[in-house]
C-alpha cells in the first residue's frame, strides 16, 4: 500500500506510473481526490467545534461559580458535541474510502523498470550456460515422467483431479533432494535463516503481502466457524507476516529468511494453459526467500536475492537467463522484478522459474513491519524482499528435460547425487 500523503502529494506521478502499467488512473483512483478533501474538511471542521466547544464550557463554568444562568450555553455544547459526532462519523467513513483506494493502487515502478505493455517488453539482464546438444529430439517431461514411471498424472486425478501430481520412487526422491539441496544452500553459504511456518494464515496475513483483497479468485479459501483461513500461495505470505505488527531493531537488518513450503493456487483464469505436465499445478513446492531490508540497502539486496536464486541454477549446470519484467508485466506489489527463466529443451521454450521482487514499503505499510535505525530513534517501514530459490516442481522439470538420455534414462546433475543416492532414473513401473 502506499503512503496517503504521498499519493496526496504526488497525484501526476501516482498518475503517470498508473499509466507505465498500462492502467487508466481514473478507474484505479476513482474519487481519491475528493474524498481526500472532504475528509480533511470533516476534520478540520471537528477540530475547529471542539476548540469552540472548550472556550463555552470554560465560560460556562465562571456562570455557574457566579452564579448566574449557563443553560442557553450548555444547550450550544450539546448541540456542539452532535455536530462533532456526525463530523468525526463522517471523518471516519472517507478514511474506509481512501483506505479502500489506497488498497486497490498497486506499487510504482522504480525508475529501473523498463516500461512497456506485456512480457514481450521484458528486458534481458544476462544468460549463463548453453542448451544441451541431442543427437535425438528431446522429450517433454511429460512423456519423459510416464516412461520412467516417476510422475503419475492419471492417479492424481483419480485422487483429487487435474492440476495435481503424484511422484513415484526416484520422482519423488527428487523432489525431497531438491528441496534439501536448495535450503543447504541457502542456509550454509548463503547466511539465511530456515523457519517452517503454516501452510494456512489468517485474511490479515494474506492482506498484509497484498494477495486480498484483490487475487482472491486465486486462493483456495478454508472456512472454519466463523472464521477464513487460506491456504498458502507461496511462503511469501507466512514468512513476510512474521514481523506484522512488530517494530525491528534496525542493527538486526538485513533479516534473510528461507523456507520450503507446499503451494496452493486455484489458477483461475488460466484455464487452457500449460495443461499437459506439472508446469502450472494446484498444488505445488517451493524454496523461498524472504528479506527485510532499511530502504537505502533495499536494491542491493535485490540483487543478492537474485544471485543466490541463480546459484541453484548454476549448481545444476541448467541453462538460463535473467529478465528485468515490464511495467505492464509486473505484479501490482513490486516496485522491481527478475524473473529467472530455465531453458526447456523438451519444450523448446525458456521457462519461470523464479520471481525476484523488491517490494520497498508497499507490504511493510500494509501488515504495519517497521524498524528503529540504529535501535533507536522514530519507526520507518522496512522495505521488504522475496524470490523463489527455486519453485521445486519446475526444478525437476528442468532435470529430467535437460539430462534426458538416447536410451531414455536421465542423469541426476553432481551437486544432487549425494542427496539422491543414485546417479541416473532408469525405467520402472509401479
Amino acid at each position: 500500500m502506499l503512503d496517503l500523503n504521498f499519493v496526496r502529494e504526488n497525484l501526476p506521478l501516482v498518475e503517470e506510473k498508473l499509466r507505465q502499467r498500462g492502467m487508466n488512473p481514473a478507474e484505479v483512483l476513482r474519487d481519491f481526490a475528493s474524498v481526500d478533501a472532504e475528509r480533511r474538511q470533516a476534520i478540520t471542521a471537528a477540530e475547529t467545534l471542539k476548540a469552540q466547544r472548550n472556550k463555552v464550557t470554560e465560560e460556562i463554568a465562571k456562570l455557574k461559580k457566579s452564579g448566574q444562568d449557563a443553560s442557553a450555553l450548555v444547550a450550544e455544547t450539546k448541540n456542539s458535541r452532535e455536530k462533532i459526532a456526525e463530523l468525526e462519523k463522517s471523518a471516519e467513513d472517507y478514511d474506509a474510502r481512501l483506505r479502500e483506494i489506497l488498497l486497490g493502487i498497486p506499487n510504482l515502478p522504480h525508475s529501473s523498470v523498463p516500461v512497456g505493455k506485456s512480457a514481450d517488453d521484458n528486458r534481458l539482464e544476462r544468460q549463463w550456460g548453453a542448451p544441451p546438444k541431442f543427437d535425438f529430439a528431446p522429450k517433454p517431461h511429460w512423456e519423459l515422467g510416464e516412461e520412467l514411471g516417476v510422475l503419475d498424472l492419471q492417479r492424481a486425478v483419480k485422487l483429487t483431479g487435474a492440476r495435481f501430481a503424484v511422484y513415484w520412487d526416484l520422482g519423488a526422491r527428487m523432489e525431497r533432494a531438491l528441496a534439501n539441496f536448495m535450503l543447504d544452500l541457502h542456509t550454509g553459504e548463503h547466511g539465511y535463516t530456515e523457519v517452517l511456518p503454516p501452510y494456512m494464515v489468517n485474511s490479515d496475513s494474506m492482506r498484509g503481502t497484498g494477495q486480498l483483497p484483490k487475487f482472491a479468485a486465486d486462493l483456495f479459501r478454508v472456512p472454519h466457524g466463523e472464521k477464513d483461513f487460506w491456504l498458502i500461495p507461496t511462503a511469501e505470505v507466512p514468512v513476510t507476516n512474521l514481523y506484522r505488527d512488530e517494530v525491528l531493531d534496525g542493527t538486526r537488518l538485513p533479516i534473510s529468511l528461507t523456507a520450503y513450503t507446499p503451494c496452493f493456487r486455484s489458477e483461475a483464469g488460466s484455464y487452457g494453459k500449460d495443461v499437459r505436465g506439472i508446469i502450472r499445478q494446484h498444488q505445488f513446492q517451493k524454496v523461498e526467500l524472504v528479506k527485510f531490508s532499511k530502504p537505502e540497502d533495499s536494491y542491493n539486496e535485490l540483487e543478492k536475492l537474485t544471485r543466490n536464486a541463480e546459484m541453484v541454477l548454476q549448481k545444476l549446470g541448467l541453462h538460463y537467463r535473467v529478465m528485468a519484467l515490464s511495467t505492464g508485466d509486473m505484479g501490482p506489489s513490486s516496485a522491481k522484478t527478475y524473473d529467472l527463466e530455465v531453458w526447456l529443451p523438451g519444450q523448446g521454450l525458456f521457462r519461470e522459474i523464479s520471481s525476484c521482487s523488491n517490494f520497498e514499503a508497499y507490504q511493510a505499510r500494509r501488515a504495519n513491519i517497521r524498524y528503529r535505525p540504529d535501535g533507536k530513534g522514530k519507526p520507518e517501514f522496512v522495505h521488504t524482499l522475496n524470490g523463489s530459490a527455486l519453485a521445486v516442481g519446475r526444478t525437476w522439470v528442468a532435470i529430467i528435460e535437460n539430462y534426458q538420455q538416447a536410451d531414455g534414462s536421465v542423469l541426476i546433475p553432481e551437486a544432487l547425487r549425494p542427496y539422491m543416492g543414485a546417479e541416473r532414473i532408469t525405467p520402472k513401473k509401479f
